[in-house]
């Protein structure tokens, strides 16, 4: 809800109702946040809050907004999903100011450094999400579980809730919501703090309902995000969720070299980006032919699962093509059924300690008379044999090598649902933040 006054006494006011601070910002940045139970009422120019609960204050405070016009404007980009694709050197960059320091190799997040105590002394993490937010939890598990040696568990926060999963006052949830008013998201924030969980709010909005819930939590600071489809907000949670890996393991010995690895890979990350963000042109060639199939395959393992199941959610999204991201190591066990020479199979095999096991994999689709297009690394000519076509992408290291893997599937899926004159800032039938069950 938003106010909009130029602040001389007897002048008209106007009141803005709005799910998102950014849909008001041209008319006013002075904004009220409503609490759960809150009931907002403007009659004859003034505004009342009551509410349905007597059990808290009904005054609200008034904030301002630090958001400008242009953040949320096109620019010279046809679509919003074009232009926040394009940003994500800048915004992983601002995910990272003021929270990395190279030279010491430590990392500071403030929102979460009154807590670290009990974050390090917890049972296990559960990471609560829904959607892009989820498939980034799934992103940073594995790093996850290798820096905090803690079981680290993933959850669809509606599926949590239909299971009412056991939660203890030594667990610490995390959830991840870019917008941070996700309906079935808040309700499991909810009920882990009904079971005495610590609760970790990662968004991308400061002031939301996720941000105000949580005991602490990190903002992504990716900016606005307008497009339907999440692609910065994705790639900032990555980053955000490592570096809460690499915070909570600055003091284990045997994590040293790997944490100064990991931390030179961040500090390369926005230039090996822009590098990536050079292949549009030729993303946009294979958008072409892929604009009439009917379906697409992608598939990975290890670092490089979640980028699949990332990759074919936004097709789906987008292109309203059918898409399907799979376990490569569960190929033998029905997938390969589906491999011929019609069926169009993405497959990322950039070098990591996998890499054997996954070109196993090219080598299957490749023998059942499959036609994949990998995305590997630069050079590689072992996977050339094997290739229909190659997107080569610069070599990082393995837990960050998804963030630039995920890159070339986001500007193929806006590629071919522009050549299918689709609206890709706005698919049918979703919205940007899920706020209803």
């Amino acid at each position: 809800m938003h106010q909009l006054s130029n602040g001389d006494e007897g002048d008209a006011i106007e009141y803005f109702f709005s799910s998102d601070a950014s849909a008001v910002i041209e008319h006013t940045n002075q904004v009220i946040y409503l609490e759960d139970d809150d009931v907002a009422s403007v009659c004859n120019g003034q505004l009342n809050i009551h509410r349905m609960k007597m059990n808290n204050s009904n005054i609200r405070e008034l904030k301002t907004l630090k958001l400008e016009l242009e953040q949320i404007m096109k620019g010279n980009y046809s679509t919003f999903m074009q232009k926040e694709i394009f940003e994500q050197p800048e915004s992983v960059v601002n995910t990272m100011r003021g929270r990395l320091n190279y030279e010491e190799n430590r990392v500071v997040m403030g929102g979460l450094a009154d807590h670290m105590g009990e974050i390090k002394r917890c049972r296990r993490l559960i990471m609560i999400a829904c959607g892009t937010s989820y498939n980034s939890a799934i992103a940073t598990r594995q790093i996850m579980e290798e820096l905090t040696e803690l079981p680290v568990m993933i959850e669809l926060a509606s599926d949590f809730l239909d299971r009412t999963t056991p939660i203890f006052r030594d667990d610490v949830c995390f959830f991840v919501s870019q917008s941070g008013e996700t309906a079935d998201t808040l309700m499991a924030l909810k009920y882990c703090k009904s079971k005495g969980a610590l609760t970790v709010g990662i968004t991308n909005v400061v002031g939301s309902s996720v941000s105000r819930e949580t005991d602490c939590g990190v903002h992504i600071n990716a900016g606005p995000e307008i497009g339907v489809a999440s692609t910065k907000a994705y790639t900032s949670q990555f980053i955000t969720l490592i570096m809460f890996a690499l915070m909570v393991s600055e003091d284990r010995i045997s994590m040293v070299s790997r944490r100064r690895e990991i931390m030179k890979g961040l500090h390369e990350l926005p230039k090996k980006i822009e590098k990536v963000l050079t292949m549009d042109e030729k993303i946009k060639a294979l958008a072409d032919e892929l604009v009439e199939e009917r379906s697409l395959l992608v598939m990975g393992r290890g670092y490089n699962y979640a980028t699949c199941v990332e990759g074919a959610l936004k097709i789906k999204e987008l292109t309203y093509m059918h898409s399907e991201g799979i376990q490569m190591g569960e190929l033998k066990h029905g997938p390969l059924a589906m491999i011929d020479p019609n069926m169009r199979v993405l497959m990322i095999c950039t070098k990591d300690k996998l890499y054997s096991k996954v070109m196993n994999g090219v080598q299957q689709v490749n023998a059942r008379q499959g036609r994949p297009v990998v995305i590997c690394n630069p050079d590689d000519e072992y996977v050339a044999q094997f290739a229909y076509k190659r997107l080569e992408v610069p070599e990082t290291v393995d837990c960050l090598q998804g963030i630039l893997n995920v890159i070339p599937l986001q500007l193929l899926s806006f590629h071919i649902a522009t050549k299918k004159n689709l609206d890709v800032d706005m698919p049918r039938n979703l919205a940007k933040s899920v706020t209803v069950e």
